[in-house]
C-alpha cells in the first residue's frame, strides 16, 4: 500500500497504522547520517532493538560480503545497456567508519557523524581524534580553540609550542590532520595554506590544472584581483590556463574553510550547507565504464542488522503487571522502527527509479540536458502525496558518475539547464552582451525569460554584468 493510500484512509484507522506513516514522514526527511544518529539513539534507550553484525542486503536479505554492496542486488537482471540498477546498501564501509563507540566516558567519541548543532572545535576534534595520541589531542584541542570566524588559525606555533613544552614539528603534524578534516583547510593560517590544503586533497582522485599550486603561493593577489594576462605574462604562460585555475578555484575550493559548512561558526547556520562530503545517493556506470548501465546505489548507514532481541522478547513472558506492559512498548517502537527504515528505504528506491529514467541526459552529459520535472509530477507517478516527495529530497545529496556532488533538488531546478546554456552564450561572445542581448540569444535556443530573468540566473552564476566584462577583456587584451 502507498504512503498516499495511507493518507487517504479515515481517520478511525489504528493508533499503530497513524504512527508508522508519521514515523516513516520523519525518517523520510532524514538524511543518511542523520538516520545513523536516530538509530544509535534508539539502541542506547530501547532494550528491545537490538543491532547485530550480521550484514545483510536491506532488499533481499542476502548475507553481505565484509566490504561492498550486495553481489546479486548490484548486478543487472539483463544485458541490456538502458537497463538501471537501483539497490540499497549498507556502505558503512563508504563512510569509513572507525569502530565501536569509545568505553571511557572521558574519550573524544570516535563517531564521525556529529550532529549539526556542535560548535566548529567539537566537529573537528570528533573527527580527528581517533588518529592522535593522547598528548597531540591536547594541542589538537589548543588549535581548535583558537580558530578564527574564518577557520583560520589566529595563535602562533610558538605560543602552543612554549605552553605545551613540546616541538614545532610535533604540532605541524596535528595541525595537518586537522587541515584535512572537514571542512577541509580548517586550522591553516591564511587563504593561501587552506587552498594549497584542499587543492593536495583533491589531487588524489582528480585531475588539477597546470600552474595552479604556483598561481596560488605565488601570486594569489593578481588572481584575485582578475589580472589574468600580467599573471600569466609573469608565470610563463597563457592567459587561457590561468583562466582555468581560476574557474577551477570558483568551482571547486572554498577560501573560508569555516564557511563552507558552517557560516560563523560561533553562530553555525541554520540553513543547509551547500558543500557536501558524504552522498546519501551514489550514481555510478556498472564496472566504471561509460555506456553500461547506470547503477544507484542508496546508502542506509547500518553497521549490521536491525531486530527484536530475542532474549528480550522470551523475557517478557516472564512478567506481569506494569512491566509486561512496559516491555511491550518497547517490543512496539522496536518494531515500528524497523518497518519504517523498510518503508523509507523502499520510497528512495522507487523515487531514484523514476527520478533516473527522467533525467538520465542529464546524469551522463551535464546541466544543459536537464529536463523540467515537478514534484508533483513524480508524486503523481508513485500515487504518493507531493508532501512525501518533498521529504524524500530535502537535504539529500547525489554523487554523479563524474564524481561531482549535488543536491538532489537540483533534479527538480526548472532553471539549471537555461543558466547553462546561457553561461555557454557568455562564454562564447565576441563582445560583452548586456542581459536583453542574453534575453535575444536564449529565445533563439526556444528559451523565453524576462531580461529581470537572465540579469537573476547571471547573477546566480557569478558572472558580471555586460559593462565589467568589457572592462575585464579589454584589461587582458
Amino acid at each position: 500500500m502507498s504512503l498516499h493510500r495511507y493518507q487517504g484512509q479515515h481517520q478511525t484507522q489504528s493508533p499503530m497504522t497513524s504512527a508508522h506513516i508519521a514515523q516513516t514522514m520523519t525518517l523520510l526527511y532524514m538524511t543518511s547520517t542523520e538516520l545513523l544518529q536516530k538509530i544509535d539513539s534508539e539502541l542506547s534507550k530501547n532494550p528491545a532493538l537490538e543491532l547485530i553484525n550480521d550484514r545483510r542486503c536491506p532488499m533481499c536479505g542476502r548475507k553481505l560480503p565484509a566490504q561492498g554492496p550486495c553481489p546479486v542486488c548490484s548486478q543487472p537482471k539483463t544485458m541490456d545497456p538502458d537497463e538501471t540498477i537501483v539497490f540499497i546498501s549498507p556502505r558503512d564501509d563508504f563512510y569509513s567508519y572507525s569502530g565501536q563507540h569509545s568505553s571511557s566516558p572521558n574519550e573524544i567519541p570516535e563517531d564521525p557523524f556529529s550532529a549539526i548543532n556542535l560548535d566548529l572545535p567539537t566537529y573537528v576534534l570528533r573527527q580527528v581524534a581517533p588518529e592522535l595520541e593522547k598528548d597531540e589531542r591536547e594541542i589538537a584541542a589548543m588549535i581548535l580553540t583558537n580558530l578564527d570566524e574564518d577557520g583560520f588559525l589566529n595563535i602562533d606555533i610558538r605560543d602552543i609550542c612554549r605552553f605545551h613544552h613540546t616541538s614545532p614539528s610535533k604540532v605541524e603534524t596535528v595541525l595537518k590532520k586537522i587541515q584535512r578534516c572537514d571542512p577541509l583547510g580548517v586550522g591553516s593560517r591564511d587563504i593561501v595554506e587552506a587552498l594549497l590544503v584542499q587543492i593536495d586533497f583533491l589531487s588524489e582522485t582528480n585531475t588539477i590544472p597546470e600552474f595552479i599550486r604556483r598561481t596560488i603561493s605565488e601570486d594569489f593577489n593578481m588572481l584575485s584581483k582578475r589580472q589574468y594576462h600580467e599573471l600569466a605574462r609573469k608565470l610563463g604562460t597563457t592567459t587561457q590556463k590561468i583562466k582555468l585555475v581560476a574557474q577551477f578555484i570558483s568551482e571547486n575550493l572554498n577560501p573560508f574553510p569555516a564557511h563552507a559548512s558552517w557560516g560563523n561558526y560561533r553562530q553555525p547556520n541554520e540553513n543547509t550547507p551547500e558543500v557536501f562530503n558524504q552522498p546519501d545517493i551514489l550514481i555510478s556506470f556498472l564496472n566504471k565504464t561509460p555506456g553500461n548501465p547506470l547503477v544507484i546505489e542508496i546508502i542506509t548507514p547500518s553497521r549490521g542488522t536491525l531486530r527484536i532481541n530475542p532474549l528480550f522478547k522470551k523475557a517478557l513472558k516472564e512478567q506481569s503487571g506494569e512491566n509486561q506492559e512496559e516491555w511491550k512498548k518497547d517490543i512496539d517502537k522496536a518494531s515500528l522502527l524497523i518497518k519504517c527504515i523498510q518503508q523509507r528505504n523502499n520510497t528512495m528506491r522507487q523515487l531514484m527509479e523514476i527520478l533516473v529514467a527522467r533525467q538520465k541526459s542529464f546524469i551522463i552529459h551535464g546541466e544543459t540536458y536537464l529536463e523540467p520535472i515537478t514534484r508533483v509530477q513524480i508524486a503523481d507517478e508513485l500515487d504518493v502525496h507531493e508532501s512525501t516527495i518533498s521529504r524524500a529530497v530535502s537535504n539529500k545529496t547525489v554523487q554523479l558518475p563524474n564524481n561531482k556532488i549535488i543536491p538532489m533538488a537540483t533534479f527538480f531546478d526548472r532553471s539549471l539547464a537555461v543558466r547553462a546554456i546561457m553561461r555557454e552564450i557568455i562564454q562564447n561572445e565576441d563582445y560583452p552582451m548586456n542581459d536583453t542581448d542574453v534575453r535575444q540569444s536564449l529565445q533563439k535556443h526556444g528559451i523565453t525569460v524576462a531580461r529581470r530573468t537572465v540579469a537573476k540566473y547571471r547573477a546566480m552564476e557569478g558572472i558580471l554584468p555586460a559593462h565589467l566584462r568589457r572592462i575585464e577583456k579589454f584589461a587582458t587584451a
